[in-house]
């Protein structure tokens, strides 16, 4: 998927999609339409809408839904990349996501996209240097998705994460574009040194339920992680690897296995 640009002034399709779907199912289903009014059809613009959102979802007796929002909207003003990235985010989700049929679902319901648009927030506060209250982002996107994501993290467009639970992005990790992970992966280091520690994935990377990647190591554009691996050593281009420690079992089966999302091993009844 190619990178998205800026919008043009007053043309934006995926917010209008989202606006026609958030209609059509306050038809469908009156008794949430408080809460699709809420968070889609009283608000101008998409960056606006995640803002609600996010704040709605962080919220805490330590911090008030009105100051996340705030925060929120301070960042979407400051760096059109932001919302170029959840644009790129949705249409991911939209097209990789079998249980995904309409482009306001990952706005509503989704955790994996959620949780990666308050990730993007407080990357942007981090390089504001604003580093604590990009931990206090951290701490809450943690404790209400169950996603660590560290501020520093660098992290692509075009992610895609399904179902999100107990993902850990350490904080020198690099994610390119076009990357899918399922649950349960992890990019972290292995131990307790210092500086670069983490890995960097490449664009259009596939990466299984349950895989850890560990180390300051590189995992080569459209390549694959089988489900339950632990990685800790280079991933050549193209590949797919497999196993505990991981080896490489065979290619990567197409051009681009993060928008394929096949996980089946060569041999094992897929096309690789």
């Amino acid at each position: 998927m190619a990178k998205l640009q800026p919008k043009l002034a007053g043309v934006d399709p995926v917010w209008s999609r989202i606006r026609e779907e958030a209609a059509q199912a306050v038809t469908d289903e009156p008794l949430l339409g408080g809460m699709i009014h809420g968070c889609v059809l009283h608000h101008a613009t998409l960056e606006k809408a995640l803002a609600y959102r996010m704040a709605q979802k962080l919220a805490s007796g330590e911090m008030s839904e009105q100051l996340l929002r705030e925060i929120a909207d301070e960042a979407y003003a400051a760096d059109a990349a932001l919302g170029v990235a959840a644009r790129a985010d949705i249409m991911a989700v939209y097209d990789r996501d079998p249980a995904c049929h309409r482009f306001i679902q990952p706005l509503l319901f989704f955790k994996g996209f959620q949780a990666v648009q308050a990730y993007r927030v407080g990357h942007w506060l981090w390089q504001q240097g604003r580093r604590d209250f990009a931990y206090f982002v951290q701490m809450r996107v943690s404790e209400v998705f169950g996603v660590d994501i560290h501020p520093a993290a660098r992290i692509g467009q075009g992610i895609m994460i399904d179902h999100a639970h107990s993902i850990v992005v350490g904080e020198t990790a690099v994610v390119g574009d076009n990357v899918s992970m399922l649950h349960s992966v992890t990019l972290g280091g292995t131990g307790k040194e210092t500086e670069d520690r983490h890995p960097k994935i490449g664009d259009g990377v596939l990466i299984g339920a349950g895989a850890k990647v560990l180390g300051n190591i590189r995992v080569g554009n459209c390549s694959r992680i089988a489900a339950g691996s632990v990685v800790l050593e280079e991933v050549p281009p193209c590949k797919t690897v497999a196993g505990v420690p991981a080896r490489i079992v065979g290619e990567a089966g197409c051009d681009q296995p993060a928008m394929r999302m096949d996980h089946l091993l060569p041999g094992a009844g897929s096309n690789g």
